[in-house]
């Protein structure tokens, strides 16, 4: 098959819209299940070159959660602590500690599960049951991956109806060097975006402290390799081989700073006991739980906890968590954590802001000509930042 007709394309009244190779080859997906439509499309092959990258990295399996062509997380297939696997709806998964893609997609999935509402997954490796059964209970609308375990196929094309779109990509598939795009009838060329990122990418460390471990470099991969396929300007928070925030398409990079990193402090204050012990009224679905933590955490407590309104959301009324609470919870367990742009920062605030969310490496191109300034911030800090000289832009 060289072409696929779709539904429509961005919107309902941009027909016709089809998806096919210009040279007549064959296409390197295959549509296994459902009808995927132009956007689906855009985020499943997104996704797909930023897991196979994290796999190709770091030997790990890896997976995404993506939205309107920005992964909302990307992860490695790590172990997860109780309080993480509560905290992502997946302590119930039967097998999740034997299936690395499995943990890689929860992980993924679990780090900002408003923006994962609807995504689109990606994954690494041969989708099987474990990860399948995860993918079956969320809101999402596809998946790509480079095969499916007959079990695991089985579980996804009974989803939606049957109607849940489920795509199989060519590992083996290398675009062309030069790459196309068409804006107002003009054709754009330019040549692929190859750069590879190896731990030599991070030899350059420009701060006091020089202190990296192969933990730490493992993140900046992460987080790199996330920025390369995330919309532009963008930065992103990394811990434990996965994204924990990103901060997306915003026109100044300290307001993608403050995004990355309201998402990060959430994803810790989200595995905290006050949160974890909250109890939910019965029949309270999934989405409107994580509605309500999210309320509860960000928004006024009037918003939840008012008198009248609790009850629709908790068996009994649970304490506030208090602002003052809230900040010493994330000083004593937000830490460690990885900090990348995918351009140079220009001024020093968005160090002061990652520092308020426990980042202690960070890596960026450089080449600003106030990086004597962000250097000293960074030292202030007792951070490690590395220069790059690499610059990830991404539209």
């Amino acid at each position: 098959m060289n072409a696929y007709e779709l539904k429509y394309g961005c919107n309902p009244n941009q027909t016709p819209a089809r998806i096919y190779m210009e040279n007549g080859a064959e296409l390197p997906v295959k549509i296994l299940n459902g009808r995927p439509g132009y956007i689906n499309f855009l985020d499943a092959l997104n996704a797909w070159q930023l897991v196979s990258e994290l796999k190709a990295a770091t030997g790990e399996a890896a997976a995404a959660s993506f939205k309107h062509v920005s992964p909302t997380s990307a992860a490695l297939g790590r172990p997860m602590s109780e309080a993480l696997k509560k905290s992502c709806f997946v302590d119930d998964i039967p097998g999740l500690d034997d299936s690395p893609l499995a943990l890689a997609y929860a992980r993924a999935r679990g780090t900002d599960r408003m923006s994962s509402f609807g995504d689109f997954a990606a994954l690494s490796d041969v989708c099987d049951e474990t990860t399948a059964r995860i993918l079956s209970r969320e809101v999402s609308d596809g998946v790509i991956a480079p095969g499916y375990t007959p079990e695991a196929f089985k579980i996804l094309s009974a989803k939606k109806g049957g109607k849940y779109n489920i795509i199989e990509m060519d590992p083996s598939y290398k675009p062309a060097p030069l790459e196309h795009k068409t804006v107002f009838g003009i054709t754009f060329e330019q040549g692929r975006n190859e750069l590879a990122i190896t731990p030599e990418t991070f030899a350059n460390v420009v701060t006091e402290n020089k202190a990296l471990t192969d933990e730490v470099i493992r993140d900046m991969i992460v987080s790199l390799i996330t920025l390369k396929y995330t919309q532009s300007n963008s930065v992103c928070f990394a811990i434990d081989g996965q994204t924990i925030g990103v901060g997306a398409g915003q026109q100044s990079r300290i307001h993608c700073t403050r995004l990355a990193a309201s998402k990060a402090d959430l994803w810790w204050l989200r595995q905290s006991d006050k949160v974890l012990n909250l109890e939910f009224a019965d029949g309270l679905k999934r989405p409107d739980k994580n509605n309500v933590i999210d309320l509860y955490l960000s928004a006024d407590d009037d918003e939840v906890l008012a008198e009248g309104k609790w009850q629709q959301y908790f068996k009994t009324r649970p304490e506030r968590f208090t602002e003052e609470e809230k900040k010493a919870y994330l000083a004593a367990h937000a830490t460690g954590v990885t900090l990348g742009s995918d351009a140079f920062f220009p001024f020093s605030d968005n160090i002061e802001r990652g520092a308020a969310s426990g980042v202690s490496y960070v890596v960026q191109p450089g080449g600003s000509l106030r990086d004597d300034v962000v250097i000293d911030a960074c030292n202030a800090h007792n951070m490690v930042m590395c220069f790059t000289g690499i610059r990830l832009f991404h539209h």
